[in-house]
């Protein structure tokens, strides 16, 4: 992660500040007249530097081992001695979450898991057993709690702060000046999040496809901003972030791939972020 003093952020067309308003046409995902297919991209690998850290992330998606109809993200993200892994299983049709687990490894170690129902989340802690060959499911449940949907949730998808990437690109597909309202659930909370499509900003890339072939030079770009605000009060403190960033996030995608290859917002400690893609792999046709 990089501090950019001076840097100027690009807005794509909307005052990212204040209450979320509608200002594009709005586009329901769920709306798909065949059935969704996987993005051309299997794996993307981010990464990130500030000071003496290197934060990495990787995001797969493959379809769900144990339910054909559905979908599962992996997400496995790292920071020095802290590391995360976060499994979603979810409707690729809209962006739906199912079920959603987190394993998160440093000081200590824990496993937090939610499981979406009509009305309520069931989130479930579990903490790191004494015997270290003890996988992370069958860890001691130290807590359970039902967390209660907004009313919202009735007419608007609950999803998770990584399948935006998925949303994002779905919708910067379609050209600009479209939006989509979602809920994202972190822990506790909810938030209303807009994201509306536009054109982007010239990225300078340097990345790899399959470990081998490298691209490099300037690339055009259309981008996706993110609103975010809290969906009622918050029951803790705010903790929606998106591969570390809190605020201000654009998502540029290049204008011939559709590949996200920049994310630009505001991280806790840092300030003004570029975070950028370094590894592609492409999904097998026969997938």
């Amino acid at each position: 992660m990089t501090k950019l003093p001076g840097f100027l952020f690009i807005y794509l067309c909307m005052v990212l500040a204040g209450p979320i308003q509608a200002t594009a046409e709005p586009v329901k995902v769920a709306e798909e007249e065949n059935a969704p297919q996987l993005p051309e991209w299997q794996v993307l690998e981010f990464e990130e530097k500030a000071f003496w850290a290197t934060a990495k992330s990787r995001l797969e998606i493959l379809p769900d081992p144990e339910d054909e109809s559905l979908w599962e993200l992996s997400v496995l993200s790292s920071v020095v001695n802290n590391s995360e892994e976060i499994v979603v299983a979810f409707d690729p049709a809209n962006g739906r979450v199912i079920t959603r687990s987190r394993v998160s490894q440093g000081k200590g170690q824990r496993m937090k898991s939610y499981e979406y129902e009509d009305n309520f989340v069931l989130r479930e802690r579990r903490n790191a057993s004494a015997d270290p060959s003890t996988p992370p499911l069958e860890w001691p449940v130290s807590s359970q709690n039902k967390i209660a949907l907004p009313a919202s949730a009735t007419d608007t998808v609950v999803t998770s702060p990584h399948l935006l990437i998925l949303l994002a690109q779905r919708l910067q597909a379609q050209g600009p000046d479209k939006s989509l309202d979602v809920l994202v659930h972190t822990d506790w909370d909810f938030y209303r999040v807009r994201l509306t499509s536009g054109n982007g900003v010239p990225v300078e890339v340097d990345y790899q496809i399959g470990g081998k072939n490298s691209v490099g030079g300037t690339r055009e770009t259309y981008g996706v901003a993110v609103q975010i605000q809290p969906e009622g009060s918050l029951k803790d403190d705010k903790d929606f972030n998106l591969l570390g960033l809190e605020d201000d996030i654009i998502l540029l995608f290049d204008r011939e791939s559709g590949l996200l290859l920049q994310i630009r917002g505001v991280a806790p400690r840092i300030g003004s972020t570029k975070i950028n893609l370094r590894s592609v792999t492409m999904r097998d046709s026969k997938q």
